[in-house]
């Protein structure tokens, strides 16, 4: 076969691959769609939660956490007790509607251009006053598992990490855990905390605070966060967490 045949053959299969992926990509969202009543499911969450609760709060990207007197949103919930929300698009609620607003381990899972389209949605539907938390992986944790010297914690994390999501890895080591955190779960960027603070100081927020894993001086902002979803301390060594405020 010549090799001009031969390409062309591998580009054919691999456009009609490349379309079944698509096809299969699109009735999966049609399926998707329709037992979500195409909108009517989550149109009714949102006017039930607002009639419902004086204070308004939202939960973007809960996962399994579902928080009780929060609207819990996702961005493809797996019961019909989650609101739908792609956090990327225009947010579907007026402007100074939400008192709070929180997210746990999501924003690291758009870009950082869809991360701050985020974070302008989330000041616009928040009230004047109202306050933000947001919980996402810390990059200064990843480079501090490099170091020579490691904590007993640090050097369990690694074990953990290294045996759950690196099973290829040779052995338990801080490269293949680092190498293997900024590429999977569809993360796309690691803050820190100059380039969080940044980005929400761009969206207009104020008096931003740095705060340990379930604590703040907001009763209603304390307790929020998964912790038991891996080990005991596990999360707590991840996470970077700020609070803002919309003046």
């Amino acid at each position: 076969m010549k090799a001009r045949e031969l390409i062309k053959r591998m580009l054919e299969r691999a456009h009609l691959e490349g379309l079944a992926r698509e096809v299969n990509k699109s009735l999966h969202y049609l399926s998707w769609s329709f037992k979500r009543g195409f909108g009517r499911v989550d149109h009714s969450l949102v006017d039930g939660y607002l009639r419902r609760q004086h204070v308004r709060k939202l939960h973007i990207g809960c996962g399994s956490n579902i928080l009780n007197g929060w609207l819990n949103s996702d961005l493809r919930p797996h019961t019909r007790d989650v609101l739908h929300l792609d956090a990327t698009k225009r947010f579907p609620f007026d402007d100074e509607l939400f008192d709070y607003i929180f997210s746990e381990h999501m924003i690291e899972h758009v870009s950082y251009a869809e991360g701050l389209f985020m974070l302008g949605e989330c000041y616009r539907i928040l009230k004047k006053n109202g306050r933000i938390r947001l919980s996402t992986p810390n990059l200064s944790f990843l480079i501090d598992l490099y170091t020579p010297r490691k904590t007993e914690l640090q050097k369990q994390y690694i074990d953990w990490a290294t045996s759950t999501f690196v099973t290829s890895a040779p052995y338990g080591d801080d490269a293949f855990v680092i190498n293997n955190f900024v590429r999977h779960w569809g993360h796309q960027f690691i803050y820190d905390e100059k380039t969080l603070r940044h980005a929400m100081e761009k969206a207009r927020f104020s008096e931003i605070d740095k705060l340990n894993l379930t604590e703040s001086a907001d009763p209603t902002l304390r307790n929020l966060e998964n912790e038991g979803r891996i080990p005991c301390g596990f999360l707590r060594l991840e996470t970077l967490t700020l609070e803002a405020t919309k003046r």
